[in-house]
């Protein structure tokens, strides 16, 4: 397999400063070497523009930075699109959870909307302008992708919504804001919280998750929060929460998305260098990519 690998230094789309350089640790932590390793091959387009915010007023306090993330978007959903094309599967380097919306609408576009996504994260980031108590846009992105939130990226590209929201699985929860549960709740996500696997156990709960966002063969995006995973396995992240899944909890969700055989691109969001231990959180973004993308024990 062919993967294209696209970098996008955002962190337009949270509070903390240092996910833009989670692209380069990534990089850094041998993402090429070990892919190839692997047997896959690989193509590195670089970097998407992302303008510094130093240099862009942050607007709208309810939607900050709405003007730049769009057009990061715009630009990534087209680069994504590109590669689905020629027969890559686009690996989406974060950068903060706001590029999930330039992803994902290229994935959309290129199958028709007919797409499933499981979204493994701590959060919900089901927000919107109307009950988020930020402003952020990492924490409004998945509603936007269902359909929900302001109008410049519920409509971007043209299409809404960019995922059927019964189509949407999202792994890992354990803080969501009162709106968004609300929000959650209304519109029949399937949301599968940190209790839910206590309970139930890792596995069961990932294949539900793929039935829901993969159904009759529906090819599924991943996209991957490292703060799901707990703090102590994952420092480096800007919205740290306790209670998160466990190192072999998340290798094996990756393991059995990656048996599935319906993984058709991914994103790999939130690594903070700044926060991190000896760059273990990029490494860990690594491994956890290496086991979505078929390496297993044996």
């Amino acid at each position: 397999m062919q993967i294209r690998v696209i970098g996008v230094p955002m962190d337009l789309g949270a509070d903390r400063r240092g996910v833009d350089i989670g692209v380069s640790a990534i990089r850094y932590a041998g993402l090429h070497e070990k892919l190839r390793a692997l047997g896959h091959s690989v193509k590195d387009i670089g970097n998407l523009h992302v303008p510094l915010p130093e240099n862009q007023p942050a607007g709208d306090p309810h939607v900050k930075y709405l003007e730049p993330i769009v057009q990061v978007a715009e630009e990534l959903a087209a680069a994504v699109n590109q590669a689905l094309q020629e027969g890559d599967l686009p690996l989406v380097l974060g950068g903060d959870h706001s590029i999930a919306l330039g992803s994902i609408t290229g994935v959309s576009s290129f199958y028709d909307g007919d797409v499933g996504v499981i979204w493994i994260d701590a959060h919900g980031d089901f927000n919107t302008p109307e009950t988020t108590p930020s402003g952020n846009i990492h924490g409004m992105v998945l509603a936007a992708l269902a359909g929900l939130g302001h109008e410049r990226l519920v409509h971007l590209a043209g299409r809404t919504p960019k995922v059927n929201p019964q189509h949407i699985a999202i792994v890992g929860v354990r803080d969501l804001d009162p709106g968004e549960r609300e929000l959650l709740r209304a519109n029949r996500i399937h949301v599968f919280t940190m209790t839910d696997i206590d309970r139930r156990g890792i596995s069961a709960i990932m294949e539900e998750a793929i039935e829901v966002a993969g159904h009759n063969g529906r090819r599924i995006h991943l996209s991957l929060d490292l703060d799901a995973l707990d703090p102590s396995e994952a420092p480096g992240v800007g919205t740290p929460v306790r209670g998160g899944l466990s190192y072999r909890e998340a290798h094996l969700s990756m393991e059995l998305l990656a048996a599935c055989g319906q993984l058709c691109s991914m994103d790999v969001v939130e690594v903070n260098p700044i926060l991190d231990r000896e760059n273990a959180t990029a490494s860990l973004a690594v491994g956890l990519v290496l086991s979505a993308l078929g390496k297993t024990i044996l």
